[in-house]
């Protein structure tokens, strides 16, 4: 493979596997739906993030007509008739199904309750109407979804806007999209702070990569002019919301007085005190007017109760047959019922209920998606009054309406943040259709008589080397860590596993074996890796320097020699707290204890006679030098010896900056490289192995791909000459006075 294949190769963003020729779309439908719409066809397995109102029943529908063969819509409870009844206005037939001999070509629907009946091999084609029904990480449809269309070509989730903060979510749509798996996703984009494993935040230099990935499958839409469209029509009405605080009455149960709600189970106790007084207040409500009005309550004997008080209501509950949930819903749409009473977690997701602009909560739970969901049946694009909301609480039940308020507020602004995130790139790739990615790729050089600093990516600039005129090389190469220290697709650490890592770095083990004179040598700083039970499955170690030894190996070189270099287990446990390492674990169970892990300094061969042999005198390379050079173990490298390197970090950085110690490297030099010889770094970092060479009487060629980077070591380049490097020691000891 070429290199530049390679890189494409590389790249996260999904490509898209769906029609090359489509056909006229219908012109019922918004420019903005239209465009949707062909983006999706396109795309082939895409999601419509779409708030309440914006279409998707049209939009799915379309999509649906559109795909060769066989189309299956999985929707809520009570959709499926609205849903064919939307069709009937674009002139699209969907057939209502209740198993899989019901099914006609075209389009077919049924509710996720009966999908056991289906086949799914049976359909070319799948659409998850209200698809935020996956999102569970581990829950019994979200699982059965993935596996059943996982080979499914054509492949749609369509719901409203996700939230923002809950990333599970967009993983599972991913995963059932076929894009990436969710465990790919967090490992990918996303890294722990502290020790809770359940807290994931986007690393710093994902972020930007992270929205393109999802532009890639996914359009987000809150209003039309979010993606460059007018908003004309869609403008919500007003709405209105009245709280109202029923006074409990008598004490607490076990106490003299009435004592507000602390805990769940209380909460949960005060609604059941209080339902006869919350009750009371809705009917009043709804009593006092001959509007239709929902009703929304938590709890069975609400129901119940609820259903006695109001005149002319009607009761869903999860107990009735899906035919009487249907039945009930149809009514109430079509005015023959005045008052609907039921949970959020029953009917209220997916079904339009524009028809109604009154809304009860008798009580509210502390889920803010249920508040949500409940009150967008209603207040949504095409509503045509003022929506009123009426939120009935007791006293004693705890600060449950200023919690929903606070998590009401948090997800406006995240969801504003989120299409804000999303709106330049999906605009640029809704309104083109296609997926466009912009290369920020740069290339600089700077030059003097003995060294020459290149920012670009070390494999380009290698392969411009001439052949065979390398010295020496010592780097530290990096390994699979994503966007750590940027979000290139250049950058070797950006790979999404240990075999795109080792097949990138193998283009620059080519490129420098061509470069390097006969018989001279190459040496790779390196340490081999501890593995995770998060993501390796596994707690261990990872034989990377093996792994990079037999890899070179493989390119054509011979393992020449290494050496260890000793490292304080002490402060590697203070930094990194691996488990091996903790005093505890002797305690709990030393055989998880282990050693800390050294640096190795391996050097390879390039076969053929060295025609300049790197003679040294006495003087120059006395016994007892050699003595300490030729030790398997290097007890006397001081970690601290480096160049100053604050300075070059990012803030989006997710690690530091770890130049390779001076010591290593002069060492390196003065064994196997000689004045004027030309010494390479393909990842210059700050300058470390630049500067040596140059204090050494060698000239240098390097290459850093990070602007801050290169910046920091052209300024240790330049200050070689004059003998005096900043080093970070120094800069500690300042830091501690």
């Amino acid at each position: 493979m070429k290199y530049q294949d390679f890189l494409k190769a590389k790249s996260v963003i999904d490509a898209p596997t769906g029609l090359r020729e489509i056909a006229e779309i219908n012109p019922i439908l918004f420019p903005y739906q239209r465009d949707i719409v062909r983006w999706a066809l396109m795309r082939g397995r895409a999601a419509i993030f779409a708030d309440c109102g914006m279409g998707k029943s049209f939009m799915q529908l379309e999509w649906a007509r559109q795909v060769p063969g066989m189309v299956l819509i999985l929707a809520p409870l009570s959709v499926a008739q609205q849903t064919a009844d939307e069709g009937a206005k674009l002139g699209i037939h969907v057939n209502v199904a209740k198993t899989q001999a019901d099914c006609v070509p075209g389009i077919n629907i049924t509710n996720y309750e009966k999908f056991h009946n289906f086949n799914p091999a049976e359909f070319t084609g799948v659409v998850l109407d209200e698809s935020s029904i996956i999102k569970s990480t581990d829950g019994k449809t979200r699982n059965l979804m993935i596996e059943s269309f996982q080979k499914t070509p054509f492949r749609l989730c369509c719901t409203a806007t996700p939230s923002p903060n809950d990333f599970m979510e967009i993983g599972n749509h991913a995963e059932f999209l076929g894009v990436m798996s969710q465990v790919e996703m967090l490992s990918m984009f996303f890294v722990h702070d502290g020790g809770e494993t359940q807290k994931w935040r986007l690393k710093g230099h994902a972020e930007t990569e992270f929205w393109k990935w999802i532009c890639s499958w996914g359009v987000m839409i809150r209003k039309p002019s979010d993606l460059g469209y007018s908003n004309d029509g869609f403008v919500l009405p007003p709405i209105e919301i009245f709280q109202h605080q029923v006074v409990a009455s008598g004490a607490t149960d076990g106490m003299l007085f009435k004592m507000e709600a602390q805990t769940l189970q209380e909460r949960l106790q005060a609604r059941r005190d209080t339902i006869g007084d919350r009750v009371k207040k809705a009917a009043e409500i709804a009593n006092a007017s001959a509007e239709k009005f929902l009703v929304w309550c938590n709890l069975n004997n609400e129901s119940e109760e609820l259903q006695d008080a109001i005149d002319g209501a009607v009761e869903v509950t999860g107990s009735d047959s899906d035919e009487k949930k249907c039945a009930s819903m149809h009514d109430f749409i079509h005015g023959e019922t005045r008052v609907l009473v039921s949970k959020p977690s029953i009917c209220g997701f997916g079904v339009n209920l524009q028809c109604c602009h009154n809304i009860i909560f008798v009580g509210l739970s502390d889920s803010f998606e249920q508040y949500y969901q409940a009150v967008r049946r209603c207040y949504r694009f095409g509503q045509k009054h003022a929506v009123k909301v009426h939120i009935i609480t007791a006293d004693i039940e705890g600060a449950v309406v200023q919690n929903i308020k606070r998590k009401e507020k948090e997800a406006i602004e995240m969801a504003e943040n989120m299409v804000e995130h999303m709106r330049e790139i999906s605009t640029e790739v809704i309104h083109s259709a296609t997926e466009r990615k912009k290369d920020t790729y740069k290339r600089e050089v700077v030059e003097s008589e003995n060294y020459t600093a290149h920012l670009g990516d070390c494999v380009e600039v290698v392969s411009e080397i001439k052949d065979e005129t390398v010295g020496y090389s010592i780097y530290s190469p990096p390994f699979a860590s994503l966007y750590t220290y940027s979000n290139s697709d250049r950058d070797m650490g950006n790979c999404k596993d240990d075999e795109e890592f080792m097949n990138h770095y193998r283009f620059l083990v080519r490129e420098i074996f061509r470069a390097t004179k006969p018989g001279r040598l190459t040496s790779f700083h390196c340490m081999n890796l501890p593995t995770s039970k998060a993501r390796d499955g596994v707690i261990g170690i990872r034989d990377f320097r093996g792994e990079l030894i037999r890899m070179h190996i493989e390119e054509g070189w011979i393992f020449h020699s290494e050496v260890c270099i000793w490292k304080d287990p002490v402060t590697a446990m203070q930094r990194t707290k691996a488990l091996g390492l903790l005093h505890k674990t002797i305690r709990k169970d030393s055989a998880m204890s282990r050693q800390g892990i050294p640096d190795y300094l391996v050097t390879m061969r390039k076969p053929g006679q060295n025609d300049a042999p790197l003679s040294n005198t006495h003087d120059e390379f006395p016994v007892s030098e050699w003595q300490k050079i030729a030790s398997p173990v290097w007890m006397d490298i001081n970690p601290s010896e480096t160049l100053q390197h604050r300075s070059a970090r990012e803030e989006n950085d997710e690690r530091h900056i770890c130049p390779l110690q001076l010591e290593v490297i002069r060492r390196g030099l003065k064994l196997w490289s000689r004045k004027d010889d030309l010494v390479l770094s393909p990842f210059m970092g700050i300058g470390s192995e630049g500067y040596c060479a140059l204090e050494m009487g060698r000239k240098f060629i390097g290459s850093e791909l990070k602007a801050s980077y290169f910046k920091q070591a052209v300024k240790n380049l330049r200050s070689a000459s004059v003998g005096a490097p900043v080093l970070f020691e120094q800069v500690m000891e300042e830091c501690d006075a």
